[in-house]
This record gives C-alpha cells, sequence and structure tokens, in this order.
C-alpha cells in the first residue's frame, strides 16, 4: 500500500487541498477548528506528516506561565499534586501551559509571602496551598492587585480569592458520621489537626463537631491536639491520646502526619480497635485500610482540582482583571477496606 498523500489527506478531513498544505506550513489565518479537522483526518488515515500539522497547532496556541505553590516536598500528597498539575497541563488542550511548581519547605507565613511574591514576578496566576495569616494575606492582595490573581488549592484563603478544592465542612460530618455510626456504645472521641490556621482544617473539625452536637450528643469530643504537620507530633500526640484515653472509641485526623497516627495505633496494639478516619489515599494508607488500622479514608480527586484549577487560570487571562473570584468545590472520595 502507498502512503497517503495530501490529497488523500483533503479528502478525509473535508478541505481542500490548498488548506491542508496552509496546515502543514503554519499559514496564519487558518482557523484552530479546520487545524483539528486536518488533525484527527490524519490521525486516522496514517499520514506521514503528522508530526509537523501536531506542531504547527501547538506553536500557535497561547502559551501561559502558570506558578503553583504547594507544601513540603517531603510528603507524598503533595508529590502525587505535583504530577497531576504537571499532567493536567500537558494535557490542555486549546493553550499550552507551563506549570512553574514550587514547594514551601518552612510553613511560616513570611516564607509562604516572599515565595508568592517570587512567582508573581514572573508567572501569569499563581495557586496556593498555605494557612491564613494576615501576612499571607497581604500578600496576596499585592500580588493581585499588581495583575496577577491568585487562586487557593485545597485551603480556601477568604471569598474574595478563588478557591479549587473539596467541601472540608462536609468531609468533617463524613468523618464524624462513620465514627458515631459504627461505634456500638458512645465513648470519648480525640482529634488532630496540623494547624488551626489552614482553614480546610478548621471546616474539617466543624463540620465535624457539627454533626455530633446535632446527631450523636452522647459521644465526648475531647479537645483537638496539634500535630504540627510532621509524623513524629502526630505519633507522640496518638500515643498521648491512648495512654490518657483507654477507652478512646474514635479518632479523627484532620491534618498532616497520618503515617504518625498510623504506626502509634500499631505499636500501641490499638489498631483496628479505635475507629480511626484520616486523609488521602497513598500506599500507607491503602495499606492501613487493608489491615483495619484505618476504618475511611477521605480522598481528594487530585485530576480533577489540577484540571479545574488551570481552567480557573485560563478563564482569568482571558477575561481580564474584572473577572470574579472563582470558587469550584468537588466532590471527595471515600475508602474503606473494601473498595480500595
Amino acid at each position: 500500500m502507498t502512503r497517503p498523500t495530501i490529497r488523500d489527506l483533503a479528502e478525509a478531513s473535508g478541505v481542500s487541498v490548498s488548506t491542508v498544505n496552509r496546515v502543514l506550513a503554519g499559514a496564519p489565518g487558518v482557523r484552530d477548528a479546520t487545524s483539528k479537522l486536518v488533525k484527527e483526518a490524519a490521525e486516522r488515515i496514517g499520514f506521514y506528516g503528522l508530526g509537523a500539522i501536531r506542531a504547527q497547532i501547538i506553536s500557535r496556541r497561547t502559551r501561559y506561565r502558570f506558578g503553583f505553590l504547594l507544601l513540603q516536598p517531603g510528603r507524598t500528597y503533595y508529590k502525587m499534586l505535583a504530577a497531576a498539575i504537571t499532567e493536567a497541563a500537558r494535557l490542555t488542550e486549546h493553550v499550552q501551559v507551563e506549570p512553574v511548581i514550587s514547594f514551601a519547605e518552612d510553613l511560616s507565613p513570611q516564607y509562604t509571602a516572599a515565595r508568592l511574591h517570587e512567582l508573581g514576578q514572573t508567572c501569569q496566576a499563581v495557586a496556593i496551598v498555605a494557612a491564613v495569616h494576615p501576612i499571607l494575606l497581604t500578600a496576596v492582595e499585592t500580588v493581585q492587585q499588581s495583575g496577577v490573581p491568585v487562586f487557593a488549592m485545597i485551603s480556601q484563603l477568604g471569598p474574595s480569592i478563588g478557591y479549587i478544592g473539596p467541601d472540608n465542612w462536609k468531609a468533617g460530618r463524613t468523618a464524624a458520621w462513620l465514627i458515631a455510626n459504627v461505634n456500638k456504645t458512645p465513648g470519648k472521641v480525640g482529634i488532630l489537626v496540623g494547624n488551626h490556621r489552614f482553614r480546610c482544617q478548621e471546616m474539617n473539625e466543624s463540620g465535624f463537631r457539627s454533626y455530633f452536637r446535632e446527631f450523636a450528643p452522647e459521644f465526648t469530643l475531647l479537645e483537638p491536639l496539634s500535630t504540627f504537620e510532621t509524623s513524629a507530633v502526630a505519633e507522640e500526640m496518638t500515643e498521648k491520646l491512648l495512654t490518657e484515653h483507654p477507652d478512646l472509641a474514635g479518632l479523627f485526623v484532620a491534618g498532616g502526619g497520618i503515617s504518625g497516627v498510623i504506626q502509634a495505633l500499631r505499636s500501641t496494639g490499638h489498631a483496628g480497635r479505635v475507629i480511626t478516619v484520616g486523609h488521602q489515599l497513598m500506599d500507607n494508607t491503602r495499606e492501613a485500610l487493608l489491615d483495619r488500622t484505618l476504618s475511611l479514608v477521605l480522598h481528594d480527586h487530585m485530576d480533577r482540582m489540577a484540571a479545574d484549577t488551570i481552567a480557573a487560570m485560563i478563564r482569568a487571562q482571558e477575561e481580564g482583571p474584572g473577572v470574579r473570584a472563582q470558587h469550584r468545590v468537588l466532590p471527595f472520595e471515600i475508602f474503606t477496606q473494601e473498595n480500595v
């Protein structure tokens, strides 16, 4: 069989030979829809110049450089989110997106604000995961006034700042529902948070407590203990709860440090005895679900979060400074031993 010719490609795509030649040459004035039509026909018939067509289409796309400031690079969750952002940028069709991904090793508001300013100087929009603090909010306002829109991911920063992430209040109520309904008799329930300045964790706790107030007031909710977003402190705080409250019935891990919680439950012999709810399905939490150390895991749709964040950033560029703050609340997944 002879390889398909330009005339074959024109016939397959329903356009003229001259139009195909213009697409191949990257001539100005060719509509994006026409180029896409020719590309799809080239893919169907195995046209030899498919690579050139793809290259021409890509070269004509509007280019954006978007910054992303995530938390500690050593944490598996943020490695997974960074990979999802990179893939979402690659799959964006009508524009070219260059993701610039940074990680904040220091969680202080001063450090986060400085990194935000750096990204704001080189990127057309920035998305961040950060705790609420006046220093950071001032930095966000300054960056946005310079014409660079800022979006919050996972944890909201305020109504005037775009947000893409889960409904953390509902996540807290879901965790409470499990603990209240699985336990045969009421008991004490512990709460671990990483940092209350992360609004996602504050909303987790708020939703968690609201469910118990409404439907299970006979349970005793203990004061939350902070893990400072570290596994070592989370392990220590879990051991403290188990020692001081040997009758602990439930535990909600609303912030970071889940690996330390898992280690403490196993080493003290409480794995499977305390109904425990954590966040994010990773290798360690999957294993903990399978051996019943964890009872339930609430998991973010990272691929959708990444894609929706990039879509919001593109929209902000296309519509200009007058666009209102965009808020996209995403569903979360629920995992147990039976569906991992």
